[in-house]
């Protein structure tokens, strides 16, 4: 947040800024809490130099406090303007629309990809009847889905948490392959903008969430210029409904080898 603080100075009045609290000072501690809500929402307009949070997200539901708890302390920050709107991450439906009466909620942000779907069947219609809209994080899978991954990828135990992920052993990282064999397939003819007009399996992923629902703003993060460019060149492909409804037939067919996260991690979300 220092760092981006710095950055965006002069350009403040163009993004749209958004942060999130939920961990104690160790972060490994699932912390949300009033108090503790406090301390990072002022610690956090202090380091981005900001008046007020556009969008403020809490990581991951806390056990030890109720989400109505937690909707209540950033209503009240949203009265005092230090906040501007509500964001939730990973929550169950149930969760999302008890915290959505007391202060409503502008986005839930949770994992969403052709290889994690499960957002579909309980979360979608719930944003749709309170009209939330849905932000997909690791839209590529964390990378998987842009092709460019294979068995023999490794991944630093200590900077990359892929290393721990059963999705992410070799073993499944071969057997999932047949699903990045399916959109290279899928892609051909499908971007106008590039030489060959395929699309590449990265860009069907993005379309893909672009075309799914008006209200999905897919989330990808990248290192690269030329991941950042390609990943745009998503907007270029065109998926009618023909298509979304031939990609889905197929993708009902695969079955994903490994699951998303450890058990640890997975008891932190969908609570």
């Amino acid at each position: 947040e220092i760092l981006v603080g710095e950055l965006l100075k002069p350009y403040r009045d163009k993004l749209f800024i958004t942060t999130k609290f939920g961990f104690g000072k160790d972060a490994s501690v699932l912390d949300s809490s009033p108090k503790r809500i406090r301390e990072v929402v002022e610690q956090s307009l202090k380091r981005l130099n900001l008046e007020q949070i556009p969008l403020l997200y809490q990581h991951r539901f806390d056990p030890k406090t109720p989400i109505e708890e937690v909707a209540n302390c950033v209503k009240d920050l949203i009265k005092e303007g230090k906040v501007a709107r509500f964001g939730v991450c990973e929550l169950s439906a149930k969760s999302i629309e008890a915290a959505h009466k007391i202060c409503p909620i502008t986005a839930v942000q949770s994992e969403y990809h052709l290889m994690w779907r499960n957002p579909e069947s309980e979360i979608f219609p719930t944003l749709e009847r309170l009209k939330i809209g849905f932000v997909a994080y690791s839209p590529l899978n964390r990378g998987y889905l842009s092709g460019k991954l294979n068995r023999d990828s490794k991944f630093d135990k200590n900077n990359d948490n892929r290393a721990t992920f059963p999705r992410f052993q070799p073993d499944a990282m071969e057997a999932n392959y047949h699903i990045i064999e399916l959109l290279r397939e899928f892609g051909k003819g499908k971007n106008p903008n590039a030489k060959d007009s395929n699309a590449t399996p990265a860009q069907v992923a993005i379309a893909y969430l672009l075309n799914k629902k008006p209200y999905i703003v897919p989330l990808f993060g990248t290192t690269s210029k030329a991941h950042l460019e390609e990943n745009l060149g998503a907007l270029a492909v065109k998926l009618s409904k023909a298509d979304m409804k031939a990609l889905d037939s197929k993708l009902d067919k695969i079955t994903i080898i490994g699951d998303r996260y450890p058990a640890e991690q997975a008891n932190r979300v969908g609570k």
